[in-house]
């Protein structure tokens, strides 16, 4: 029987595989980042549940994360409501109306969030799709964030059976991502190449 990671091997081994996935991020062009990003915006635009979503909640991409601003365009074109994170002083997460990238100001930790008025942290229980950030994740659907537990706090209040999906690059599927008590699972992985359904 395989003994199960003790708390501080776990932490040290998600700060290593944190460090790693950074590291191969950083290596990226805007070039590539920018085709990405395009290509990542067809996969989920072609998405059925995306395509049924009347709420969406995204988020704003920054420096060499996949991004987001082609799909929120064309979500908010399609009559899509999109919301976005406003980060709380706690860590925790409230949620605002996207309405485009001049509605958005600098935020702390180089996040960019909407300036308009919140709805509360609940507000993601709203969304019939929601679309996290991560670095990694395991084929059984753990995701590897930045460490501050932000939205390991909002997924919790996402309802059974919402889809919620990872946006990453292709090589950042299916790693050994170590798991704490705190983590919430995603149901799927989105990436360029297509949606891979996790669990």
């Amino acid at each position: 029987m395989a003994l199960s990671q003790p708390p501080l091997d776990r932490s040290a081994a998600k700060l290593a595989l944190r460090d790693q996935i950074l590291a191969a991020r950083g290596r990226r062009s805007l070039a590539d980042v920018g085709a990405e990003a395009r290509r990542l915006a067809t996969v989920l635009l072609s998405d059925a549940a995306v395509g049924r979503a009347a709420t969406v909640a995204a988020y704003v991409a920054v420096g060499t994360e996949p991004g987001t601003t082609w799909v929120r365009d064309a979500l908010r074109e399609a009559g899509i409501r999109v919301l976005l994170p406003v980060l709380q002083p706690d860590g925790d997460l409230d949620w605002g109306l996207d309405l485009g990238d001049d509605s958005l100001a600098t935020a702390r930790l180089g996040l960019l969030e909407p300036t308009g008025t919140t709805l509360g942290p609940d507000a993601v229980a709203t969304a019939d799709v929601v679309l996290v950030p991560g670095l990694a994740v395991s084929s059984s659907g753990m995701r590897l964030g930045r460490g501050g537990g932000s939205y390991d706090r909002a997924l919790a209040r996402v309802p059974v059976g919402t889809p919620v999906y990872c946006l990453l690059y292709d090589d950042e599927v299916g790693h050994d991502v170590p798991v704490e008590p705190h983590d919430r699972s995603v149901t799927a992985a989105a990436t360029p190449s297509g949606v891979v359904v996790l669990g």
